[in-house]
């Protein structure tokens, strides 16, 4: 009888869960293959094969797997918030006396409205659309806006210093209010135009790290899975970091962030000091 010949060698056994390579039973197939942008700006992203490694460990323990939201599509933001707070920053600065405004006093409202007006032609509804033009013309808006807004600052200041009189206590407090305001709007624009590369590159998820911390990313559990940030977050953050001179609910992680805050930090503390002092020395 003839020798047989050797046994057929047994399939290699699947990957135990917790092993490279290894997914769960009835999950979908995942390709594998690196992403070309697994580096950005000079940072590191997470190698693609772990992440999915460790994705799929999640899932095999029982547990969700939550993507982060600024690596996460979500809808377009709404332009209506950006749109009213904007027109309320140029009507807060043709409300300001004539001593503190820049001269000729409509020129910066004028040029300021023009910019604005093809902003908002150019994304009417949402932000959807996002070119080197519409960015660069976005910052050139909000540019002006601070601009404008810190020379009625150094003036109001100077004023108060010379002891020079600005009217009654209350067109005082209400001028310094207007300044006040006026800077609160201009850095929640900052914040939220070079946060994560914009409102656009927002909502494609294109980050690989948050420049700015909400409550809601260091804890996905105490928001709905679609939630994002929108104009209003970075508005209530500019509000108390003016207001507390520190941060609050939301931490800055990019350095530009931290250096952002801090300025806004000591003009608000350099305005409410002053404009306080010299208002409540008047009524004595």
């Amino acid at each position: 009888m003839a020798d047989a010949g050797p046994p057929p060698e047994p399939d290699a056994a699947p990957p135990l869960a917790g092993e490279p390579g290894s997914l769960p039973a009835g999950s979908p197939d995942v390709p594998m293959a690196a992403s070309p942008g697994s580096v950005r700006s000079g940072r590191r992203v997470a190698d693609p094969r772990r992440e999915l490694v460790r994705l799929a460990e999640q899932i095999a323990a029982g547990g969700a797997a939550v993507v982060p939201v600024w690596r996460r599509r979500t809808a377009a933001e709404s332009r209506w918030p950006v749109t009213l707070t904007v027109i309320a920053g140029l009507v807060l600065q043709l409300l300001l006396p004539d001593r503190l405004a820049l001269r000729p006093v409509l020129l910066l409202p004028v040029l300021e409205g023009a910019l604005f007006i093809g902003l908002v032609v150019a994304n009417p509804v949402r932000f959807e659309r996002r070119s080197a033009v519409v960015r660069a013309g976005s910052i050139v808006l909000i540019f002006l806006v601070t601009a404008a807004n810190a020379v009625s600052a150094v003036r109001l200041v100077l004023a108060i210093v010379d002891n020079k009189l600005l009217g009654t206590p209350v067109q005082l407090l209400t001028a310094g209010g207007a300044v006040w305001a006026t800077n609160v709007i201009a850095f929640s624009l900052w914040y939220w135009e070079f946060d994560r590369g914009g409102p656009v590159h927002r909502s494609l998820g294109h980050s690989a790290f948050p420049d700015l911390m909400f409550p809601q990313m260091a804890s996905p559990e105490l928001a709905p899975h679609d939630w994002a940030t929108r104009f209003v977050d970075y508005l209530y953050l500019s509000f108390t970091n003016a207001t507390a001179f520190s941060p609050t609910d939301v931490m800055p992680l990019a350095r530009w962030a931290k250096l952002t805050m801090a300025v806004q930090s000591a003009v608000s503390l350099v305005l409410g000091a002053l404009v306080i002092a010299r208002a409540v020395n008047i009524l004595q």
